[in-house]
């Protein structure tokens, strides 16, 4: 019997965002050994894409406070790219300061978590980042841009198309063509990832996308299969299925990294990230952060550890 073919692709890459988005809302901070040991072993693992922190004010997110001090002790190795957060113009000047050539600007795609966090549009707050882009641009450095609650937002549901992308038409503007659709706040399904990453990459073909979900109900691994479908080859994940956004009501649990990679490594998808390694990696964070890790893969291990000889058949006669 035939069946409808799929087009999957041979490699997908992962950007590791434990170090910002897995720590931020963890109530025992790792020393700065501790995150320079868990930054040795994500690039030891083979990640070539690391969100290292972020260059906020440490009274609001108290985890980040070290940053500055990681980027400017931590090992550069050749061929990985290392960025940071930033919220404005402070931000990017910190991280350029300390040495990094990237940085990533976020806001909500919602308006009405905007207005209710920042008296502002969307589209008003990237318009704001001018300055910021043009700092980047006199110093050579990188802006990649993140529009949270792409998929829904607690303040109003899902979130309008339109919304979504007058938000994206602002980044460009800037010449920020690197972009992630956030699911924030875990409300994503796969049918509308899909839809709206399709869309997206045809009204923005010059845009690289990068989808960003949370775990919250239980989606995430299935949404990135959407997102794969819909042409997207860059997903964000955090070791241990850590934190996530300390802002958003119900947004606790990124997607686990090692989950990521397994299933796509079992899809026959090369991440180009060693699987073992990137368990030991959340194995190490699990303990530093002193709970047990959310990840599927750590609790029942590796598909290919469970099969076993087959047992031989006994002669009843």
């Amino acid at each position: 019997m035939s069946t409808p073919s799929i087009s999957w692709p041979e490699k997908v890459s992962l950007c590791e965002v434990g170090l910002r988005d897995g720590l931020q809302n963890e109530k025992v901070i790792p020393s700065i050994e501790q995150k320079l040991q868990l930054l040795d072993a994500v690039v030891a693992s083979g990640v070539k894409i690391i969100e290292i922190g972020a260059f906020v004010h440490p009274k609001a997110v108290p985890q980040m406070a070290d940053t500055d001090t990681l980027c400017r002790t931590m090992k550069k190795v050749d061929g990985v790219e290392y960025r940071a957060l930033v919220p404005n113009i402070k931000g990017v000047q910190r991280a350029f300061d300390a040495g990094l050539s990237k940085a990533k600007l976020t806001v909500s795609a919602s308006e009405a978590h905007c207005l209710a966090n920042f008296n502002s549009t969307p589209v008003k707050m990237i318009e704001g980042f001018a300055d910021c882009a043009e700092f980047a641009a006199k110093n050579a450095m990188t802006l990649s841009g993140a529009i949270s609650t792409s998929f829904g937002c607690p303040f109003q549901g899902k979130v309008p198309f339109e919304q979504v992308e007058n938000a994206v038409r602002s980044f460009v503007k800037l010449g920020i063509t690197e972009l992630s659709l956030s699911d924030t706040t875990g409300m994503a399904n796969p049918r509308q990832v899909y839809e709206l990453g399709t869309a997206m990459r045809q009204l923005f073909p010059q845009v690289q996308w990068v989808m960003h979900f949370h775990n919250t109900r239980d989606m995430a691994l299935a949404n990135i299969v959407a997102g794969i479908q819909a042409g997207v080859r860059m997903f964000d994940g955090a070791f241990a299925g850590l934190g996530g956004c300390p802002f958003a009501p119900g947004a606790s649990g990124n997607v686990a990294s090692e989950d990521v990679i397994h299933m796509l490594h079992e899809m026959g998808i090369d991440t180009g990230v060693d699987l073992l390694k990137a368990m030991d990696t959340a194995r190490l964070a699990a303990s530093f952060v002193g709970h047990a890790p959310s990840s599927a893969v750590l609790k029942a291990g590796r598909c290919v550890d469970i099969v076993k000889e087959k047992p031989q058949a006994q002669n009843n006669a």
